[in-house]
């Protein structure tokens, strides 16, 4: 199956500049110094930028959570919708307007707890729509909770003897469950997230990319990892080759070892035009 074709939407300036694609009268933001959520959102502005996107072909959906302020930055078209429910509306969205680049940011607990059930027929069902969950395996935005990517012996305020459950990788439950391309990044390695976020825009069908983030005021100073330069530059450490081509991030900031880059990236069929194109059919027949 061939990738989508590059639209000639808008070539755009030359020069990035991140805050032409948001909305400056929402600023100052409410992110945490050294959080790396507004990282993130560089790298996807920076992606649509040189894929040449058109900012009113985009959408962004986005729950509930720190990850889920950040679609209101963006000067777009973005739907702040309930928790654990965006890749939902994202799927109504795509179907009803599958000419629109839907991207839904979420983070692991939006995405993973309550939202769980919901990216695993995302991923099944393999519409044209990229997720990038941020993960700072806490809960930040309502007091420090333990996530489902909560490594383990880590202090948050619902686990303050220490974290003693698994926890989920995210990468590969979305490839388990049948997504199209699957991939990770740190957001220390921006260039890197960045030409990752092109790759799964630029794919036709379910993307999923976990980022690598940060909570440092909350998750950082329970568990004593710095400030937020030294919790940041710990991404970065002890990197490694591996299977993957990408690398491995160990101790101090993940105690497990996490491959990066892509993960998974296969064609398969895209399920709103196979759902339009059984709909076409039918009304012929009938």
């Amino acid at each position: 199956m061939a990738k989508k074709k590059q639209s000639a939407e808008t070539s755009g300036p030359k020069e990035f500049d991140v805050m032409s694609y948001l909305r400056r009268d929402l600023f100052p933001h409410f992110l945490c110094p050294g959080c790396g959520h507004g990282i993130a959102l560089r790298a996807l502005m920076w992606a649509a930028h040189e894929l040449g996107l058109d900012k009113d072909k985009i959408a962004i959906v986005s729950g509930i959570g720190c990850s889920g302020r950040l679609g209101a930055y963006v000067d777009a078209n973005t739907f702040h919708t309930t928790h654990g429910r965006p890749l939902a509306y994202a799927t109504g969205l795509k179907l009803a307007r599958p000419d629109l680049h839907v991207i839904v940011i979420t983070g692991d607990g939006d995405c993973l707890a309550i939202g769980g059930n919901h990216l695993i027929h995302a991923c099944r069902r393999n519409l044209d729509i990229t997720c990038m969950m941020l993960n700072n395996e806490v809960y930040g935005m309502t007091g420090g909770q333990v996530s489902p990517t909560t490594s383990q012996d880590r202090y948050t305020t619902t686990t303050p003897t220490g974290n003693t459950e698994a926890t989920f990788d995210s990468c590969k439950l979305a490839e388990a469950a049948g997504a199209s391309f699957v991939g990770r990044e740190v957001t220390v390695q921006t260039p890197t997230l960045k030409n990752l976020l092109k790759d799964a825009i630029d794919h036709k069908g379910f993307s999923f990319v976990e980022v690598i983030s940060d909570c440092t005021e909350i998750y950082g100073r329970k568990n004593d990892l710095g400030n937020s330069p030294e919790m940041i530059l710990s991404q970065k450490s002890q990197m490694r080759p591996d299977s993957y081509g990408g690398v491995i991030v160990d101790e101090p900031f993940r105690p497990n070892a996490l491959p990066t880059g892509v993960l998974t990236r296969s064609d398969r069929a895209e399920y709103g035009e196979t759902y339009r194109s059984t709909m076409a059919s039918s009304k012929k027949g009938a």
